[in-house]
């Protein structure tokens, strides 16, 4: 009797051992916003994850919700004392189209003030819960808020030059790379590069869509016609069909060129 206790005793701490060793693989993520009470943790991830120091007044923004919105990660799996602890984040903020440093990228009317934009300032998860589509849901969670402000037309971001982790994680939610910024960051005495990011909501699109490129080259088109049979209509000196034709033909190939190269150099990607 005494033996099968004991055996029966085994079986009931391993049930108990292989439960909590799934729940360690398999964690209960639960997304909210950020709260003051998050201030320190919040600081010390952003300590470890990033070169950049961020300067006191931003975190309290954070947890204040002062012209920032923010979603947390965390894990209710965990240890009672551990289960709300931030183990993911992303901030961001409502930015005025007109004002931010993008507004060429943007095929939106100009004329209309009150055309916004949402910009992504940090985003990061802790070790251990990589890869696990953690960072994927906070950023859906971002294109979800910017998606229902009808004013607004895109979600961005910048990316530095050697993050090639981020750089393929955007590249995979869709975000399209729009532009190389040299020397957009300072970080401890060095220069280095930055990458655009953008994800058009609400029917933001780029001005260097294929549908935006042609219509420009048959404005061109059009308006070299126009002033070819001006040209053509007050030339006193008489050519023949063909010389016409050939040197309206050579003209129309090297403007169309000039058209394209102009264009494609606005939207190159990198």
């Amino acid at each position: 009797m005494f033996s099968r206790d004991i055996k029966l005793m085994q079986g009931i701490k391993s049930r108990i051992s292989m439960k909590v060793s799934k729940a360690a693989r398999c964690p209960t993520i639960v997304y909210r916003p950020i709260r003051p009470s998050d201030l320190e943790v919040l600081e010390q991830i952003h300590a470890t994850l990033f070169p950049i120091r961020y300067e006191s007044e931003f975190f309290l923004n954070v947890v204040n919700g002062q012209d920032i919105v923010s979603w947390a990660a965390v894990d209710t799996s965990r240890p009672d004392s551990q289960s709300d602890e931030l183990i993911g984040f992303v901030t961001a903020r409502v930015v005025i189209a007109k004002e931010s440093d993008i507004g060429d990228l943007l095929g939106y009317d100009s004329s209309r003030a009150d055309q916004t934009l949402v910009y992504i300032l940090t985003l990061g998860v802790v070790g251990p819960y990589r890869n696990r589509g953690i960072a994927s849901s906070l950023v859906r969670e971002v294109i979800k808020y910017a998606s229902s402000i009808p004013t607004c037309r895109a979600v961005y971001l910048h990316v530095i030059s050697y993050n090639d982790p981020a750089i393929h994680f955007y590249q995979k939610m869709s975000f399209k790379c729009l532009r190389r910024l040299s020397n957009f960051y300072y970080i401890k005495g060095q220069h280095y590069d930055s990458y655009l990011f953008l994800y058009y909501v609400n029917g933001g699109r780029s001005p260097c869509s294929p549908l935006s490129l042609m219509a420009a080259v048959a404005t061109y088109v059009r308006s070299l016609f126009q002033s070819l049979a001006a040209r053509l209509w007050k030339n006193e000196e008489k050519v023949t069909r063909w010389s016409k034709c050939k040197e309206t033909s050579s003209l129309l190939m090297t403007q169309n060129r000039r058209i394209l190269n102009a264009e494609s150099a606005g939207c190159q990607c990198v």
